[in-house]
């Protein structure tokens, strides 16, 4: 009788195989959360060392995207041809490395070009773990699961923050970025403990290695007959070009609205979140100390719309947190000369766009079939890095120019159009396999 290597995984209950994909997939992601906002608690020390303009710092942080469109993009790619696996383990080696030599810079190009190396890494790594944990839970289960993944970024910017309260008084920003480094014991465990993607394996033909790993983690009985005529796989050549026809068109351009929205206020606001802080109400110690605790309420926003996804849709909670993001937007630019409301306002800011994040980050890799799941999922997150490197610099301008008004205006219209589009045109994965979503 014939059948897909697929439906063993869509039959099972969770494994203690899943926890351990989930486990080290979270941390990735954190470290990888760690790494890319690192720098945001840096700006001001960089500035003063470097005698910067808030210009010259804007563009700084978007040579960091500039890197990770290119690396969202590569290693999305190659992660189809190559697995999940050792994409991950090479993305995560690049930015750890690169990171920790921004400490080393001698001067602001170089710091540009190292931070811009760096990002490619760290574009990488960011859309992988949701592919690959997209690929093994049932559909039951799926995005509960992803969305708690996205969930692990509010933990590796905490990390980040905390450690850079102890490290950077004590020794300054360039022993600071050495921090970069801790992602680095990670590659083992990804590379020795994990199983590549079965969903990968059976649509490269790899089928003997796919049936024994199910029979190694109890999808399948070790006495279990599986006779590899009787497999069905369905082959797909794929291209670049594919994502922008037929039904994926709709999908790749939606995904591309939302991503682009969602790193646009995303990094517009938090990369720069502690220099307001210290330029307008705290010292610098203070500031970060602040921006702990807006980040803390990004973890109930992760939780609340991760341990949803599953209930409500994709849809539903992608929009009515991208619209609650925009009113404290707009409150925040109302508002902008108390440090108190501007504080109050960022908490609603933090747990709005987190939850909104972790919405997307499920409902990305559900949109495209596994031939090319790496590569769409890479292609809308690279296109999202088109706005981080825009966000950075066009924050500072319009900082400079009007005071928080003019960003946060911008920022409510983002989150305004986004939320509208997704609510209007987005589609419901909720419930349904990975291949029932294939067109």
């Amino acid at each position: 009788m014939a059948f897909t290597l697929a439906g063993f995984l869509e039959k099972s209950d969770l494994k203690r195989v899943h926890l351990w994909i989930f486990s080290v997939s979270f941390l990735s992601y954190a470290f990888t959360a760690m790494d890319v906002m690192l720098i945001s608690v840096l700006l001001k020390p960089i500035a003063e060392e470097l005698a910067l303009t808030n210009i010259e710092l804007g563009i700084l942080g978007s040579s960091g995207y500039l890197g990770m469109f290119f690396g969202a993009l590569s290693f999305g790619h190659l992660s189809d041809k190559i697995g999940r696996k050792a994409s991950l383990a090479l993305s995560l080696l690049i930015y750890s490395v690169f990171t920790a030599l921004c400490g080393l810079a001698p001067g602001y190009i170089t710091l540009l070009v190292i931070r811009a190396i760096a990002g490619i890494g760290l574009g990488g790594a960011l859309p992988i773990p949701g592919v690959y944990v997209s690929e093994y839970p049932p559909a039951k289960y799926r995005g509960r699961m992803i969305g708690l993944v996205e969930t692990a970024w509010v933990w590796g910017v905490l990390l980040g923050l905390v450690l850079s309260l102890y490290v950077l008084p004590l020794w300054g920003w360039r022993y600071t970025f050495f921090i970069g480094v801790i992602p680095l014991i990670l590659i083992p465990f990804i590379l020795y403990t994990l199983p590549e993607s079965i969903r990968f394996l059976e649509k490269k033909n790899r089928l003997s290695e796919a049936i024994n790993l199910l029979k190694k983690y109890g999808f399948i009985r070790e006495d279990e007959d599986v006779k590899l005529e009787d497999i069905i796989i369905k082959q797909v050549k794929t291209k670049f070009t594919d994502l922008f026809k037929g039904e994926y068109i709709k999908r790749t351009i939606l995904l591309i609205v939302l991503w682009m929205a969602l790193v646009y206020t995303y990094h517009g606001i938090f990369l720069w979140l502690p220099k307001f802080y210290a330029d307008k109400f705290f010292t610098k110690e203070e500031a970060i100390l602040w921006t702990i605790i807006v980040t803390l309420a990004q973890i109930p926003g992760y939780y609340s719309a991760a341990l949803s996804l599953d209930k409500f849709g994709r849809k539903f909670i992608l929009g009515v947190y991208l619209i609650g993001a925009s009113i404290g937007c707009a409150l925040l630019a109302m508002i902008s000369t108390n440090a108190f409301y501007v504080l109050l306002a960022s908490i609603i800011i933090a747990f709005f766009n987190l939850g909104a994040w972790s919405a997307l980050y499920t409902y990305t890799p559900e949109m495209y079939p596994t031939d090319y799941r790496g590569t769409g999922s890479g292609t809308a997150a690279s296109s999202g890095r088109i706005a981080g490197i825009l966000a950075p610099y066009f924050t500072g301008y319009l900082y400079a120019a009007g005071g928080l008004y003019l960003p946060f205006i911008v920022f409510f219209a983002v989150h305004l159009i986004a939320g509208i589009v997704v609510l209007l045109l987005g589609i419901e994965t909720k419930g349904k396999t990975l291949e029932e979503l294939e067109k």
